[in-house]
């Protein structure tokens, strides 16, 4: 394994990359900041006093600076221009009814020129004042030196440190077999303290894989490259999966409408599936079933119930909210029931916790039972989630759900599929 590290600005090819990178961001973002103010037009020319008492407290990427406000009466705003790297001038605004304003998206740590005006309602702009400002470093900065790359399942797995909890881009770049030129492949935005992703679609082949960070102002750090070869990952076949019914699963229900075990493996992502019946006062609804074949597991998907018979049951219902996959590698696992909280990788009997896993909230932002387009989609497509990397091979897989959207006392799932190395 390879790594080094250089600047995009450097070769020609990867320049035009990194302007492009800067023009998206910037398309998505404004470079102009308002807060709270609008305009107004008066007759009154006349010039507004400037601002006093100016005071700047730094922190990761920008600086707050207050100030007393000029005794103008037709003040409308306070206006900061400044330079955030050598492409981008900024501007942000701040209405009369305060004396702070925020100026970000500062390239580095360094000392910036911030000049201040107070603006009237006629636009007329009072004398400058020139403050001086040093943000601490960017969030995009701080997390660089925290990335690791390792091989993943078909691709490249990447963990990251975000401190501060800003919003970043994780950006992944490849060779293109057509041009020839390291591509971006997945573009990752977040603002998760502890950041941790895969990108798969690839064969075992070695190639570079390169990764860079970029913030919502267009910076944008060195480029960290390795020459990775992905793990052999396949879907596991599902002609050898079988129901392993255990004494703690939960008892099933709405058999009469075809739902049982073997259902969620009959690569019909609709109903009917897996039902569990209700009223059995159990903490956890439980499936047991063996996959036929020792698998290192790297993924999974699962498709939870949407629309049916005319009645919508995303995101509410027995569909699951909470759950643990558990494994085991054993040739005839014992049966032994299953804490309804633990930790990965913690070992009951013959099973280990493969993962602890929640379901992602609707995609709208709506609350459950108000599900738009985008959310039936969402959950029409199934949701995936990752094994870690270090879990054990196992044959036997126990699904253990813990809560459902609909806080129901019963669950209900319509397919499951599982990726990994069946060598």
């Amino acid at each position: 394994m390879i790594s080094k590290i250089y600047n995009p600005k450097n070769s020609l090819t990867d320049h035009i990359l990194f302007m492009l990178s800067i023009a998206l961001v910037l398309c998505l973002f404004s470079c102009k900041e308002t807060e709270g103010f609008n305009d107004v037009v008066t007759s009154d020319k006349s010039k507004p006093a400037a601002i006093t008492s100016v005071k700047v407290e730094n922190y990761s990427g920008g600086a707050v600076i207050t100030y007393s406000l000029p005794k103008t009466e037709n003040l409308l705003y306070v206006l900061a221009e400044y330079r955030i790297n050598d492409l981008v001038v900024r501007q942000s605004k701040s209405s009369y009814y305060t004396d702070t304003i925020r100026v970000e998206g500062f390239e580095k740590s360094a000392e910036y020129e911030v000049t201040l005006y107070a603006v009237s309602r006629a636009d007329v702009k009072s004398d400058a004042v020139l403050v001086k400002v040093h943000p601490e470093t960017p969030a995009y900065l701080l997390s660089f030196p925290t990335i690791l790359m390792q091989r993943d399942f078909g691709g490249v797995n990447l963990t990251a440190k975000n401190p501060n909890k800003q919003a970043i881009g994780i950006i992944v770049i490849t060779t293109d077999k057509t041009s020839g030129r390291m591509l971006p492949v997945e573009q990752y935005y977040t603002k998760a303290e502890d950041i941790n992703f895969s990108v798969r679609g690839f064969d075992t082949l070695s190639r570079d894989f390169g990764v860079y960070i970029t913030d919502r102002w267009g910076n944008i750090s060195d480029t960290l490259i390795q020459k990775i070869s992905p793990i052999y990952e396949i879907l596991v076949p599902k002609d050898k999966f079988s129901e392993y019914r255990l004494g703690t699963d939960s008892p099933l229900g709405a058999t009469g409408l075809g739902w049982n075990t073997t259902r969620l493996w009959d690569n019909i992502t609709v109903d009917p599936g897996w039902h569990t019946e209700a009223g059995q006062g159990k903490p956890l609804q439980i499936t047991t079933f063996s996959m036929g074949t020792m698998v290192k597991l790297s993924r999974y998907k699962i498709w939870e119930r949407g629309e049916a018979y005319g009645n919508d049951y995303s995101y509410g219902h027995g569909n699951p909210k909470a759950w643990t996959l558990w494994g085991s590698a054993a040739t005839a696992p014992q049966d032994v029931e299953l804490p309804v909280t633990s930790l990965p990788g913690a070992v009951v009997g013959d099973w280990v916790n493969l993962g602890n896993f929640d379901c992602p909230p609707p995609p709208s932002g709506n609350v459950p039972g108000q599900t738009t387009p985008l959310d039936l989609a969402a959950v029409k497509a199934g949701f995936e989630f990752n094994i870690s990397l270090d879990a054990p091979r196992v044959r036997y897989i126990r699904l253990a759900v813990k809560s459902t959207w609909g806080n129901a006392d019963f669950a209900h799932v319509t397919e499951l599929s599982f990726w990994g190395n069946t060598n």
